[in-house]
């Protein structure tokens, strides 16, 4: 396996492992308390570490040996790794609509974990969308691009969170807080949701070129 090929193998686990926790500590929450919320948040994190387990897995496939593999099975495993990424998109999307649906409490609490959260998570999610993205240009690889767009939405994602926090604790219990909470997340849904989709049909028109 190149150096540089080597690079990817090891940002792919390092996305693995940093994940992994999300879904555990969500599904434990969901123990002691089942708010849409919760099964929410749960999806979603539960959506991305499977799209990126199936990315990291493909990755090592095609790289185990040093040598290329055959064009038709580097396309076919290529396909599954970036539809996963694409409905991985979709269902956090829909996750994010469904806490904006069912979710929009009007006493926020204490949001001061989850702005700490959001912080981390743009600091973390914005690495690797910048490392994915250099990785790809590299190698001209079609599974390190897709996860440096996921990376991306997911940059945004806690972006959009962090701005709404920010609003909902300078002015809380207010209608510009919720306002800022429920726009923040439709905003979020929507942009996975259109990057699940424009995902999906990169690959299928990708796919549709190698055929013909």
């Amino acid at each position: 396996m190149k150096k540089t090929e080597q690079s990817g193998a090891r940002t792919l686990l390092m996305s693995v492992v940093m994940s992994a926790p999300g879904p555990i500590v969500t599904g434990l929450g969901l123990l002691v308390g089942r708010s849409s919320t919760q099964l929410a948040d749960f999806v979603r994190r539960t959506a991305e570490l499977a799209a990126i387990v199936v990315s990291f897995v493909v990755y090592r496939i095609l790289h185990k040996s040093g040598e290329e593999p055959e064009p038709a099975k580097k396309a076919r495993l290529e396909r599954a790794a970036n539809v996963c990424v694409g409905v991985a998109m979709c269902l956090s999307g829909v996750a994010m609509l469904a806490i904006v649906v069912l979710g929009g409490q009007a006493e926020k609490g204490n949001v001061i974990p989850g702005l700490s959260i959001a912080i981390l998570g743009v600091a973390a999610n914005s690495w690797f969308w910048l490392r994915y993205a250099k990785l790809a240009r590299i190698n001209k690889d079609a599974i390190l691009a897709a996860q440096s767009r996921l990376y991306r939405a997911k940059s945004f994602v806690d972006a959009c969170v962090l701005i709404a926090l920010v609003f909902v604790l300078a002015a809380p219990a207010t209608a510009a807080a919720r306002w800022a909470d429920l726009g923040g997340s439709a905003v979020v849904a929507g942009y996975l949701v259109a990057n699940g989709i424009v995902t999906l049909k990169n690959t299928e028109a990708a796919a549709h070129a190698r055929r013909h």
